[in-house]
């Protein structure tokens, strides 16, 4: 059994906190939750991962359902340029964004290796399908335990949980965007058969090539945002959280004290 992974620290912005975690420990953290499961003489509680942007922040301090939600998780990766610009605000430095679109690449090519189960849960139909088809064609050897589309409302459930308790995984990746796919986990991690779910909003349909993400040289820019406007105009009311999110940011920072010495 590889050994634990030290706890990650934690920064709060705007009440919310953030794990100070890259990619390698986040997949340690996994590692050591499944095995854990795998090991444990009765089932344990389902881990839930949060991946925290500006827009889970801004919803955070205006829905006190939303902020117990992110506050109950087990790890709140840092998803977005801005969670990063925002930790160096208030003095502190993030080591890399930890994205869910990124992340299903990363924990499929563990799975691989360590042979653990995953199902693709949410999108549109066919959708899963397709991402499970094209995760297992760039990881041979990935287990996948099952594709289902359905939906988080009441009615599907019964479905849903044969589906996982049938399927036995130990990654469940949850497609049913922000912030419905977060609350479903939350609301039902009890009843899941998972070591993990983590919620991946549209990452299934960037793998399964329905919508083009931004070119690798925007997403080093840190303008992905950019670009997921410009090819979805309909976002924009969800783009204007992120000005919010500056200025509150600001805000915060002329409201904390400063500890520098001289």
């Amino acid at each position: 059994m590889s050994p634990l992974p030290e706890t990650p620290q934690r920064l709060s912005i705007l009440g919310v906190s953030v794990d100070c975690v890259d990619f390698a420990a986040t997949l340690a953290q996994i590692d050591s939750w499944v095995q854990q499961r795998r090991l444990a003489a009765a089932p344990l509680p389902c881990r839930q991962i949060c991946t925290v942007n500006p827009e889970f922040i801004v919803d955070a301090s205006r829905n006190p359902a939303f902020a117990t939600v992110l506050a109950n998780a087990d790890l709140c990766v840092p998803d977005g340029a801005g969670v990063l610009w925002a930790a160096a605000q208030l003095g502190r430095q993030l080591p890399e964004r930890v994205t869910g679109s990124d992340g299903i690449y990363h924990i499929c090519a563990r799975a691989a290796q360590r042979g653990w189960r995953v199902f693709f849960l949410g999108a549109a139909p066919g959708v899963a399908q397709r991402t499970a088809q094209q995760l297992a064609r760039l990881y041979p050897g990935l287990p996948v335990a099952g594709c289902y589309a359905g939906s988080p409302t009441e009615k599907e459930w019964a479905a849903i949980s044969a589906a996982l308790h049938g399927a036995s995984p130990d990654i469940l990746f949850v497609a049913y965007g922000h912030p419905r796919q977060d609350f479903w986990i939350h609301n039902r991690r009890t009843e899941l058969p998972a070591a993990v779910a983590i919620g991946v909003g549209g990452a299934f349909d960037f793998v399964a090539g329905v919508t083009p993400r931004a070119p690798a040289w925007l997403q080093q820019l840190n303008l992905e945002w950019l670009h997921r406007l410009l090819t979805q105009p309909w976002r924009w009311r969800r783009m204007l959280k992120l000005p919010i999110f500056v200025w509150k940011v600001f805000r915060q920072h002329r409201q904390t004290p400063s500890t520098d010495p001289s």
